[in-house]
Parts: C-alpha cells; structure tokens; sequence
C-alpha cells in the first residue's frame, strides 16, 4: 500500500494565487491531501502548533 501524506502548503495568499493553485494541483495528483492555514479553526493556539498536531 502505497502511504498517502498530508502536504502543507504554505504561502502568502493573494500575491500566490496562480502559483499556490498549481501546488494544490499537483499534490492531489500524485494522491496525496493539500493543506493551508485557510483549513485550520480559529484558535489562541501558534500556527506551527496547530501545524505539528
């Protein structure tokens, strides 16, 4: 079985746009799950926190 990864996908979001979207694109091809900031909850809790978790 071959392991699938969550990949974060880390970037500024407006000036990215175009670039950012072809990252997303290629990470679901090759079958694995994109992440960003814009996915986690609102919290008091560190970017890197919430990333590491």
């Amino acid at each position: 079985m071959t392991p699938r990864y969550q990949v974060f996908l880390s970037s500024t979001f407006r000036d990215l746009q175009v670039e950012r979207q072809a990252a997303l694109e290629g990470i679901l091809e090759l079958g694995h799950f994109p992440a960003g900031m814009e996915a986690f909850p609102a919290t008091d809790a560190t970017p890197w926190e919430l990333i590491r978790k």
